[in-house]
């Protein structure tokens, strides 16, 4: 009997928190200046041309990040609560920035990359994000739609159109040198059918809104930062960068 009522009390503060989160989420799709859908077009940020710019000085770095590549963390290393979606070292990771917290060594590996990122508006997330041949990211979304998600493709295999980005019904290819916008609390996945790795610099950034819309998103973000969600990565962060140092 205990245990029946705990399990439609689980069921309850779940359904209750999805609904919740719903809610604000379509409070803030109502805030937004750009739209609220799934994919944006570039010039929403007339600052993406800079880094687009520079891509290549971006990519140097990341080739040299690269040849200790061995070393680089999964995904779930890095963030535990990504074990769903990111399995043995197929997805691996390199942060620069977590929730507006900036992840020192990385940037000092990456000054190019790290001098380009301070010039980026109300930066929340930023890293490179590299998938393994013949891997798929499953179905997933975002904690929240108060930020937008921007790729910056770095090194994409030679078969394009096996390897895509689905943002909600929406079916996205990378090419390097330009970048993807899209809202990642739409449902999306990431699909690579290649024999070649996928590279990106992925970074967050607030989504333009009126004041309301940027007063919860402020408040969301502050209690993330707060939380293990955003703690338990930049503890494992130093921890990792400590073992590959010793």
């Amino acid at each position: 009997m205990l245990q029946e009522i705990r399990s439609v009390r689980r069921k309850t503060v779940m359904k209750s928190g999805r609904f919740l989160v719903q809610t604000l989420a379509d409070f803030i799709g109502r805030q937004s200046l750009i739209g609220d859908q799934p994919v944006f077009d570039r010039s929403v940020f007339p600052w993406i041309e800079e880094l687009e710019n520079n891509w290549q000085k971006i990519q140097a770095e990341l080739n040299e990040v690269l040849n200790s590549r061995h070393s680089l963390p999964s995904f779930h290393e890095v963030s535990p609560y990504q074990k769903r979606i990111s399995k043995g070292d197929n997805w691996k990771t390199f942060v620069f920035y977590v929730f507006g917290d900036r992840f020192e060594p990385n940037c000092h590996r990456c000054p190019q990359t790290a001098r380009l990122l301070e010039q980026v508006p109300s930066l929340r997330n930023a890293g490179f994000s590299i998938l393994a041949p013949h891997y798929h990211i499953p179905p997933h979304r975002g904690p929240t739609n108060g930020i937008v998600r921007i790729h910056l493709a770095l090194k994409i295999p030679r078969d394009s159109q096996d390897c895509w980005l689905r943002v909600d019904d929406r079916i996205l290819h990378w090419k390097e040198g330009e970048c993807i916008v899209f809202d990642d609390f739409y449902e999306h996945e990431v699909q690579n059918n290649t024999g070649e790795e996928r590279a990106v610099l992925f970074f967050d950034v607030d989504r333009p809104m009126r004041l309301p819309g940027r007063l919860l998103t402020q408040l969301l973000i502050n209690v993330f930062k707060y939380s293990a969600y955003v703690k338990d990565p930049m503890k494992n962060l130093h921890f990792l960068h400590r073992r590959t140092a010793e």
